[in-house]
């Protein structure tokens, strides 16, 4: 990232701003949404989603609609970070952007990272094999 990427960033990112912290709740609700079942079959340790129903004593969809609300409110601290002035450059808020959009187009519909399928293959194939020439 060439000069942007100085230490002053960097200690920025280490103190956990808004941004960062909201998309870090973005990834982490959204892949235990998508992949609590599967992860539970397999006999993985607790998910976000199974901590919430156990501390809270709700179902699992009363978890997945607060979980819904969470990331929606996320959504709205990265927009808020981004249209307010801020002391790292924008550049730098565009990566923590693009990491909570690629992890919100893997896990909208399904877990696409884990069980890849045809919206994976298809992006994949119109970006690096059936691109526009220029």
């Amino acid at each position: 990232m060439g000069d942007i990427s100085t230490k002053d960033v960097f200690d920025w990112s280490s103190n956990g701003p808004k941004i960062v912290r909201a998309a870090s709740v973005i990834a982490r609700l959204m892949d235990d949404i998508v992949s609590h079942e599967f992860e539970q079959a397999r006999g993985h340790v607790a998910s976000a989603v199974e901590c919430y129903m156990k501390q809270n004593g709700v179902s699992e969809e009363a978890t997945r609609d607060e979980f819904n609300k969470q990331i929606v409110s996320a959504w709205k601290d990265i927009n808020e970070a981004c249209l307010k002035p801020t002391e790292v450059p924008m550049p730098i808020l565009t990566r923590v952007v693009n990491l909570a959009r690629v992890i919100d187009y893997l896990y909208k519909d399904g877990d696409e990272y884990t069980h890849t399928g045809e919206l994976m293959k298809s992006s994949i194939t119109s970006v690096f094999i059936d691109h526009v020439q220029i």
